[in-house]
């Protein structure tokens, strides 16, 4: 299985995981049991951070710190610098969550949303 392939398996996996976070960012109102959206946000963000760490492994060879096909560290830099940004979005989702703010919880989600497509298309234009 080539890198390409392995981004759009891993990009696959992702998918259930982001609608379910496109969902309550979209929601209106406040959902009736809390705790349900925090078990949501946090099961749904910790997949999905596998998801991309697995990625940013096959496209740099060697983890987040990894080089890219080139030699060049600048993708594994790069890559775990946003990797880095998508963990604390996800921290800042699942303490509002947990907080009961859902109105940053829709902010942190929308913000974790674009985290994650950001990081595909780098890594899509990569290979």
């Amino acid at each position: 299985m080539d890198v390409t392939d392995q981004l759009e398996d891993h990009q696959a996996c992702c998918l259930p995981h982001l609608l379910t976070l496109r969902m309550l960012a979209r929601a209106t109102s406040e959902p009736p049991l809390p705790w349900l959206a925090v078990a949501d946000v946090t099961q749904a963000t910790k997949a999905i951070l596998a998801e991309v760490e697995a990625a940013v492994w096959a496209v740099t060879g060697g983890g987040p710190g990894g080089r890219d096909d080139s030699g060049s560290p600048g993708a594994g830099i790069f890559l775990s610098v946003r990797l880095s940004r998508l963990a604390a979005a996800a921290d800042d989702a699942i303490a509002a969550a947990g907080a009961g703010d859902f109105t940053q919880l829709r902010c942190h989600l929308r913000r974790f949303d674009t985290l994650t497509s950001a990081i595909w298309a780098v890594q899509g234009a990569s290979h």
